[in-house]
């Protein structure tokens, strides 16, 4: 596989990239890295009403609407995906369903995880696609292990589905992940494909959706909750993720390989400090102080989201992120750099008064 060239407007002609997902967080940002980089890019929503929107946020970061093309595609349907892919170099598959509260039933975060993947990593590798790009997670590799690790986490650990208390979202990006790799081994096909795995992904929000990282800090700036809780999580900006999305595509040595992306891990209460000592504004409502655990569950009785989320308290799951900083060929934005970036557009962007 040859290395493509990496200098502005030198894919404008040959290489087209489909990014599902480009409605979301990450996946903006991948397709503004794609355009900035030359290619032409195109992106799947589930409903085409949400294309002008889209076009409307890309231009507003500077993007080339005329490189920019969208169709209609869903997780849990075949149609439409062989012609999404078809006249694609690459495919940068972004889409999966994030939430912040656990549904009810855990196939409705499964499900569409890895039949979607599934999905884009068929219609890609008959179609011919030259690389494709997964957007799986740390939340596919640190779960279900006993708390505190003292050694971080590296790309050749896997969440223990059997291990306890692992919720449908980190089961969802397991088992996808854990599919597109099977997938691509059945092919015979293992260096066509490319996995990032990104910690909590932060950093500057595109448009007026919080998106669930803008949604966890916005609990940090409304009052809505009187301390933090003692959670801790490995953090990374988005800016970051998607150069080594961007990155993975185009070296040939990333092919068959997974990528953690992890600067630091920061606890809740260190977010807080951070917007405090790094965000001025009137109003803003940081907490000052860091709840014992034992009130955060009897908290999570009546707020959805701590309960659903009491699994965090007390653990730290480092990581290692090094071979993502080798990836992108520098050092990371800084974790407390990308929280500010997100506190900021929030109110940039009119999410928060």
């Amino acid at each position: 596989m040859s290395t493509p060239e990496t200098s502005p407007n030198s894919h404008a002609q040959a290489d087209l990239v489909l990014v599902t997902g480009i409605s979301g967080f990450l996946g903006g940002h991948v397709a503004l890295e794609l355009l900035r980089q030359g290619y032409r890019v195109r992106g799947s929503v589930r409903n085409l009403n949400k294309a002008d929107k889209v076009r409307a946020t890309l231009a507003a970061h500077g993007a080339d609407l005329s490189r920019v093309e969208f169709v209609a595609l869903d997780l849990l349907s075949d149609t439409g995906w062989e012609a999404a892919v078809r006249g694609c170099r690459y495919v940068q598959h972004v889409a999966s369903p994030f939430v912040l509260e656990q549904p009810k039933d855990r196939n409705e975060l499964i499900r569409p995880a890895v039949e979607g993947t599934t999905r884009a990593i068929k219609s890609s590798l008959a179609a011919g696609v030259e690389r494709i790009v997964v957007t799986s997670s740390i939340a596919a590799i640190v779960y279900g292990h006993a708390p505190n690790r003292p050694a971080p986490f590296t790309e050749a650990d896997w969440t223990n589905l059997a291990g306890p208390l692992v919720p449908a979202y980190q089961e969802s990006k397991t088992r996808a992940e854990q599919a597109a790799w099977q997938l691509v081994e059945s092919y015979g096909a293992r260096d066509r494909l490319a996995v990032i795995n990104p910690s909590a992904i932060m950093g500057p929000l595109l448009d007026d959706d919080p998106g669930t990282s803008g949604q966890l800090l916005m609990r940090l700036l409304d009052g809505s909750v009187p301390g933090t809780p003692k959670m801790t999580f490995s953090v990374i900006d988005v800016r970051d993720v998607a150069a080594a999305q961007v990155a993975a595509m185009q070296q040939a040595e990333a092919g068959g390989k997974r990528f953690i992306l992890s600067d630091s891990e920061m606890s809740m209460f260190e977010m807080a400090e951070t917007i405090r000592k790094g965000y001025q504004r009137p109003g803003i409502k940081v907490p000052r102080f860091e709840l014992p655990s034992f009130m955060v569950r009897i908290v999570g009785l009546f707020d959805r989201q701590i309960r659903d989320n009491v699994a965090e308290l007390d653990n730290v799951r480092a990581c290692n992120g090094d071979a993502g900083r080798r990836l992108i060929g520098r050092g990371y934005i800084p974790a407390r750099e990308a929280i500010l970036a997100t506190v900021r557009t929030i109110y940039d962007n009119g999410i928060m008064k």
